[in-house]
């Protein structure tokens, strides 16, 4: 069905054009930069989706809690 489906050998090849491109002493401070970033997008993802529930929240807590006039 995938004829040109990625097998592992192209993985291999890439892994080695990377190696030789950047040097294999500047990787782990590549890898661990790529980390950093990643913590902080998680983080800032994290806490908007938290400010949007937070505040969803009281808009419908508003909702609920005015009271109603009396009918006269």
């Amino acid at each position: 069905m995938y004829a040109n489906a990625l097998k592992p050998w192209h993985l291999l090849i890439v892994a080695l054009v990377v190696i030789v491109l950047f040097g294999s002493k500047k990787l782990p401070d590549a890898a661990r930069g790529l980390g950093r970033s990643l913590r902080i997008l998680k983080s800032e993802a994290r806490a908007l989706k938290e400010e949007e529930g937070a505040a969803a929240t009281p808009a419908e807590g508003a909702k609920a809690e005015r009271p109603v006039p009396p009918a006269a």
